[in-house]
């Protein structure tokens, strides 16, 4: 039970309905036997074995509460038999009978129909913060994480947990209240035969235990694989072209085939095991159902200490005990899946994100001076890709990095959006150390073009108002003209309202780059990153982006990281780096002049 109380802040809120479902299985509990105990003076009345009962008995308090029960039933029936003849009395029980399954099954519906409410709300509740934690946590956390395993903890296993909602609610009221007061009306008819019948029940209560024993750990191999295969199917449908081209369908369907066929070994053992517990308690059941025949038998024949009523009534009311000791059995099962599911969703609930704001965050309005990169040095595992680097960006310069691949460029701008945090040094703004910011006032400042231009399956206005989410349209049509896009969208089927497709796949690679750069100009920031914005493209295409970008970087302070000369001889400085150093920096003619690093560069043509 120690989930729920992890869990208590998604149950709360739905806290009526949980009361009300509890009330409604009370109530359930109780009809369910009395309905068992009506079934005795109809018994009694079809083979003439109640006592005659004459005079209208009297209260004399809650000691003779039993005697006084059955001495008014009889002489109600008595009473009405010596009227109306026993048909009438007959006819009186059984609607009684009717009146008591009717409300039994009411209260078994309104149980069901609050618990509803609460499962569903826990279940919102759970999806809303695990996806706003997958937003929350550092790119890095998904360095480490496959997609598919996040998915299915974000549909499987919180669907799990949904489940055990109902079956702890089925564990600790409604069925252990049906066989309490099931228990208590049988001590009513026979204590004897109640001592006999409770001689099995810890045998029966072992065996089950054993047989659910390992459930969770079996559960919680079967959630973990279904991550595997969803991760899978995510990596395939993202690199199809790159499967298909290289003909490589047959190791992902094997590598696919594999997981499914563990998730179906994993699966056989856990339902398996899951389907051992409702005949074994059957078969349980009925064992102590037929000593109880045996045993009962004799009290009615033999001993005439039971009415025939009376032992068909405590039968009937024994075989109740049978359904939920079942149901226990089961929902026991589901709470160890339920266990198992919570565990992996409550990892990424309780994973602390080490780049959230501190207490004292600032909100940072503008950019008034510079960006200052002082001393800093940064690994993403053992070694350092940036070692005691220094740079200074002024305002409304421009600054370009080059090197080739490995240099550290591109961490640069990991580092600035403070997607990473230094683990030397500081980045500060305008004299603030970026992590004295709130992330989103630090890249509120910042537009962000990248060499993969991610795009979202809806339409061209929609991705573009990302950047900016109140933009008239006459902003929207202005920030593509600047991005040299407005000359393909305006000959789409329905303009910017076009849907683009997943990742924007019915757009041609310099299309979407254009479109990336024109919700980069619509944001408007004062501090602009173009991470290899142009690496990808043919010749036609990165002219047309490269205007685009000498466009949007006007006035604007820009670090630039690329691979083609054309993107960068316009800097106002261009850093040269190596192995996370700098080796040189000056303008485009000075560092030719040097004939050094820069110059071997731009001979190749290529900083690649």
């Amino acid at each position: 039970m120690n989930y729920i109380k992890k869990l208590s802040r998604f149950i709360i809120p739905y806290k009526r309905y949980g009361i009300l479902n509890i009330i409604s299985n009370i109530f359930y509990a109780l009809f369910s036997t009395l309905a068992m105990v009506s079934l005795m003076p109809m018994i009694n009345v079809l083979f003439g074995e109640g006592k005659k009962v004459t005079v209208k008995p009297e209260y004399k308090g809650f000691t003779d509460l039993k005697e006084y029960l059955e001495s008014s039933m009889n002489y109600f029936i008595t009473s009405t038999s010596d009227e109306f003849g026993p048909q009438r009395s007959l006819l009186y029980m059984i609607i009684l009978i009717i009146s008591l399954f009717l409300l039994k099954n009411l209260f078994n519906y309104l149980g069901l129909y609050f618990i509803t409410f609460l499962r569903n709300g826990v279940l919102k509740g759970l999806r809303n913060e695990i996806y706003d934690k997958v937003l929350t946590l550092p790119i890095s956390y998904y360095s480490e994480k496959k997609k598919g395993d996040i998915i299915a903890r974000i549909s499987g296993d919180v669907n799990e947990v949904k489940n055990s909602l109902l079956a702890i609610l089925e564990l600790i009221v409604k069925e252990p209240l049906t066989i309490l007061f099931a228990i208590i009306a049988m001590f009513t008819i026979s204590v004897k035969l109640t001592i006999f019948v409770f001689l099995f029940i810890p045998i029966s209560g072992f065996i089950i235990s054993r047989i659910g024993k390992s459930l969770k750990k079996k559960s919680n191999r079967v959630q973990t694989e279904q991550g595997i295969f969803l991760s899978t199917l995510e990596e395939t449908l993202s690199g199809l072209k790159v499967i298909k081209g290289f003909n490589a369908q047959d190791r992902f369907n094997k590598q696919f085939q594999e997981s499914t066929n563990r998730f179906y070994s994993f699966s056989n053992k856990l339902m398996n095991r899951q389907n051992l517990a409702s005949p074994t308690s059957e078969f349980l059941g009925i064992v102590t159902i037929a000593a109880l025949l045996w045993y009962g038998g004799s009290m009615v024949l033999i001993e005439k200490t039971l009415t025939g009523g009376a032992f068909i009534t405590y039968m009937a009311l024994a075989y109740q005990i049978l359904t939920p000791a079942k149901a226990i059995s089961k929902a026991s099962y589901k709470v160890k899946a339920g266990n198992a599911a919570a565990d992996r969703i409550l990892e990424i609930l309780e994973t602390r994100s080490p780049l959230e704001d501190g207490p004292d965050a600032i909100t940072k309005q503008d950019f008034s001076s510079d960006i200052c990169i002082d001393n800093i040095s940064f690994k993403y595992e053992e070694d350092l890709v940036l070692k005691n680097f220094s740079l200074t960006v002024p305002k409304g310069k421009s600054v370009a990095l080059v090197g080739q691949s490995g240099s550290g460029k591109s961490t640069i701008a990991n580092l600035v959006t403070r997607f990473y945090d230094v683990n030397e040094g500081s980045i500060s703004i305008d004299g603030n150390d970026i992590k004295t910011l709130t992330k989103h006032s630090l890249r509120n400042l910042m537009g962000i073009v990248t060499q993969d231009s991610i795009l979202f399956n809806d339409t061209i206005k929609n991705n573009l108002l990302l950047g900016k989410e109140d933009a008239t349209e006459d902003e929207v049509l202005e920030a593509l003209k600047i991005a040299n896009a407005w000359e393909f969208v305006k000959e789409l089927p329905q303009g910017i309202n076009t849907n683009i497709g997943d990742s924007g796949g019915k757009l041609s690679g310099g299309q979407k780059q254009r479109i990336s750069i024109a919700r980069a100009v619509l944001k408007n920031p004062p501090i602009m990153i173009l991470d290899e914005a142009t690496s990808a493209l043919d010749t036609e295409s990165e002219r047309l982006v490269q205007n685009a970008l000498e466009n949007m970087m006007k006035n604007r302070t820009s670090i630039v990281i690329a691979h083609r000369l054309s993107t960068i001889q316009t800097a106002d400085l261009i850093v040269v780096m190596q192995k996370g150093e700098i080796v040189e920096q000056g303008t485009h003619s000075e560092l030719l002049g040097k004939n050094g690093a820069y110059k071997r560069l731009v001979e190749m043509q290529s900083f690649e």
